[in-house]
């Protein structure tokens, strides 16, 4: 952070002055223990400091205007929703549907095509599944 005069320094001053008034204050030692660390506070934090310091009357008005441009200058960081998993819409194929209806209408209790019945209403059916339902559709059904 650029500062014009490195010798005022606005933020620890207002620290400062409400740890004067607030000395068992929690979340302002922990802001000053940070600023003192790091150097600087994030916006969420400046504000925090900012709404604490309000209820002060004994700091500086102008003090508390350059804390808020202060804060107004910081960007503000939105955190963005989950993207949506962009997943292909898949057709589900009818063909083999349609056939494997076609072959239980004629032998309804045929246990291998009531199997790939459920995969294919899972859709989880497979090219070598898709291969056998044709198999049976030319051993099976004769006339279609």
């Amino acid at each position: 952070m650029n500062k014009i005069n490195p010798d005022i320094d606005i933020v620890n001053y207002v620290l400062k002055a409400v740890l004067e008034v607030q000395p068992d204050s929690v979340f302002v030692n922990s802001l000053y223990h940070q600023y003192c660390e790091r150097g600087g506070l994030s916006k969420k934090q400046l504000e925090g400091l900012h709404s604490k310091a309000l209820k002060i009357k004994t700091i500086n008005p102008g003090k508390l205007a350059t804390l808020e441009a202060i804060i107004k200058k910081k960007p503000t960081r939105y955190k963005s929703a989950m993207p949506e998993t962009a997943m292909p819409a898949q057709t589900k194929d009818t063909v083999p549907g349609e056939i494997i209806d076609a072959i239980l209408v004629k032998y309804p209790q045929h246990k291998r095509v009531l199997f790939l019945k459920t995969r294919y209403a899972d859709n989880t059916l497979t090219a070598l599944d898709i291969a056998e339902i044709q198999k049976f559709k030319k051993l099976l059904l004769k006339d279609h």
